[in-house]
């Protein structure tokens, strides 16, 4: 059994605190300058002193700013709302799109899998003129449908659940296919609820690429009415001036919400990721 030195796990343990503050210290600088006025933010930065890391004049301006002039009370409901349809038909699609894949034969099914493997392949720069023209012709420019709707299908969450369904026995259908239930019984109230880990790993997958997403939401919306958290941390450039400090408070909020949300569900998220193997 190879034991580890005392000298070599204090360089490791060295190495790992620097990489983590390295990794800590912009969100660490963002969350300092946000609780400062505006006229603060860069004028203890050189030379770095304590006084960097520590406000004197600590205030919440800024956030008060936000939900007071800035409207980010809209913003934050927009941003949440299409991220959690976004993540509710997301699963409910993918997942029965999955099932046919995974436990049902028919003709072209290895074509289309194929295909929908490609779709998460494709830089997403690729399709979002056309894209754009799709919904454009819809007339969805400028609503939820055309912020949600494009997001739905998703080629990854598809192969997830596929994967996981593949590891399900064909026993448990076939019993409850002899007990008189139909497909739609044994998808809610058989495969789903076996389904946790990857529904975990799955809906957070959408949620967050819904609520870091930008360029799309730059796309399609011109309006204040639906402008999402990435979008609008472009506002806070004028002509004159950057709202340094409101800048930075949106960037925390934006980066906090999903931490809380990761956190306790990382090891489902672990667990739904790492139980979807390669099969055929």
């Amino acid at each position: 059994m190879l034991t580890t030195k005392p000298t070599t796990k204090t360089v490791i343990y060295l190495l790992q605190i620097i990489i983590a503050f390295i990794v800590v210290f912009p969100l660490l600088f963002a969350v300092i300058s946000s609780l400062r006025p505006l006229n603060d933010i860069f004028k203890y930065v050189s030379p770095v002193t304590w006084q960097t890391f520590l406000p004197l004049n600590m205030t919440l301006e800024a956030y008060i700013n936000l939900f007071t002039e800035r409207n980010f009370g809209k913003v934050l409901y927009n941003t949440f709302f299409v991220a959690i349809s976004t993540v509710f038909f997301g699963i409910w699609f993918g997942s029965m799109a999955a099932f046919a894949f995974s436990k049902f034969h028919f003709k072209g099914r290895k074509i289309l899998f194929g295909l929908v493997l490609l779709t998460f392949m494709i830089p997403f720069e690729v399709i979002a003129i056309p894209l754009y023209g799709l919904v454009n012709s819809l007339g969805w420019i400028d609503t939820y449908y055309g912020l949600i709707v494009p997001a739905v299908s998703n080629g990854l969450v598809i192969f997830l659940y596929r994967q996981f369904f593949l590891d399900l026995p064909d026993a448990l259908i076939e019993s409850a296919r002899i007990d008189g239930a139909p497909w739609w019984k044994i998808y809610t109230s058989v495969i789903m609820p076996l389904s946790k880990p990857v529904t975990i790993s799955a809906g957070l997958m959408l949620f967050l690429s819904q609520w870091e997403s930008f360029m799309w939401p730059l796309m399609t919306t011109r309006s204040k009415e639906y402008k999402v958290i990435q979008v609008m941390l472009s506002d806070f450039t004028t002509e004159h001036a950057t709202l340094w400090n409101e800048m930075y408070a949106v960037s925390v909020i934006a980066v906090i919400i999903p931490v809380l949300l990761l956190m306790p569900l990382q090891r489902f998220f672990i667990q739904g990721v790492t139980s979807t193997g390669i099969k055929e």
